[in-house]
């Protein structure tokens, strides 16, 4: 435990694109217990910032090999791995918030799911709650993450 109070949220500083996946993979990299309730979470900031990086961090770490399609165009992209299928929602390119439907998002919140949503504003509250939200900004440092504690997350 990091002995801050419990309404202030954490915060990284990462330097480059390798330790920003590496950080990704400490906090997000384990797979959960069978029968785990789906685990949404919110990757939010600036572009440019090191969300995709963050996303790919976790993806490696539950062992994703070879290459991680960025889902800009696609919006999403689900990666069925042992114990766990991750969802990675990238909503960058989201003209209209009714374009979720089409998705089928609602097959993907299930035990045993992880989602990652990149720019989860752009959808207008059409998503599940968020169990954890990160907030990426770039300083002069290199990248600041942000760990903010949802509702959901503290059941």
């Amino acid at each position: 435990m990091s002995g801050r109070p419990d309404n202030e949220p954490e915060q990284w500083n990462t330097r480059s694109a390798e330790e920003t996946e590496a950080l990704a993979g400490r906090l997000l990299g384990m797979r959960p217990a069978p029968g785990t309730p789906c685990r949404v979470v919110e990757l939010s900031g600036e572009l440019g910032a090191g969300k995709s990086t963050f996303a790919r961090g976790v993806l490696r770490a539950l062992g994703v090999r070879g290459p991680i399609k960025s889902p800009s165009y696609t919006l999403i992209e689900v990666y069925e791995l042992p114990g766990i299928e991750v969802v990675h929602l990238d909503l960058y390119r989201l003209n209209d918030p009714n374009e979720l439907e089409h998705l089928g998002l609602a097959d993907y919140h299930e035990p045993g799911f992880l989602w990652l949503v990149e720019w989860p504003e752009r959808a207008a509250g059409r998503l599940p709650p968020a169990d954890l939200r990160f907030e990426f900004s770039i300083d002069t440092n290199g990248h600041r993450i942000q760990r903010i504690e949802t509702f959901t997350a503290k059941k």
